[in-house]
């Protein structure tokens, strides 16, 4: 069955479904590499980055494995039906999700300087000091992340603000979020993320909207840049 060109609405779903289809009608065999993302992405007109969503969500329910090196291969499927995890139709893409991130909670961070108060700092500081607290453990630092983020965004006094931040921040805890970190996310790669929150607070401290809108993109660009890294170089699961 040849590849389609997707529309751009919930992407990484689509991309899936095609793929999935594409297993089931026997043009992937188990045991078959499929396409490098590159090609794949080629082939359907849509970026790596949603590629990637859409082989992380396979992965999730069971009909691929990601093999560090080597490749995404199909798997042998006895059953079809409940093989893996089913992912809830509203989750969304990690790496779109860090991307909204980029704009929303740059101009959050923007804000922040200009109405942080001293206790504000000091909740960002006691949360970067969480997180540097449990990656000394070889713990995730997930709390103190959360936490960073979420007084971040208090600073500007606009509850909104808060749980839109904080609803961005726990959609992380989907399946999808949590097998791509399962790959990327280590002590030292936790280790450069709390070196980018110090900068942010840094910008803070200054009371420099503009510093501190670039830090956090420059955090979320870096970001992204990490959950997009080659198979290659990501961490055994």
């Amino acid at each position: 069955m040849p590849l389609q060109t997707v529309e751009p609405q919930r992407l990484y779903r689509q991309i899936a479904e095609q793929l999935r289809a594409s297993i089931k009608q026997g043009e992937f065999k188990p045991g078959a590499r499929l396409p490098a993302e590159r090609d794949l992405a080629k082939q359907l007109g849509v970026s790596r980055p949603s590629v990637r969503e859409a082989l992380i969500a396979l992965e999730v329910e069971g009909w691929v494995e990601v093999r560090t090196g080597s490749g995404v291969f199909v798997l042998e499927r006895l059953h079809r039906t409940d093989a893996g995890r089913q992912i809830p139709p509203t989750e969304w893409g990690p790496l779109e999700l860090i991307r909204a991130r980029r704009v929303i909670e740059g101009e959050i961070a923007s804000l922040a300087a200009q109405h942080a108060k001293r206790s504000d700092l000091k909740a960002i500081r006691g949360a970067i000091d969480q997180m540097q607290h449990d990656t000394d453990r070889n713990v995730a630092p997930l709390a103190g992340d959360r936490a960073f983020h979420t007084a971040i965004a208090q600073a500007c006094g606009n509850v909104v603000l808060v749980e839109t931040v904080q609803t961005f921040w726990d959609a992380r805890r989907g399946p999808l979020f949590e097998r791509l970190g399962d790959y990327f996310e280590s002590a030292p790669s936790w280790r450069i993320a709390i070196a980018e929150h110090e900068v942010v607070l840094d910008a803070l401290k200054a009371h420099d909207g503009e510093a501190a809108r670039a830090a956090m993109q420059q955090h979320m660009d870096k970001s992204h840049s990490r959950f997009s890294a080659s198979w290659k170089r990501a961490n055994p699961s």
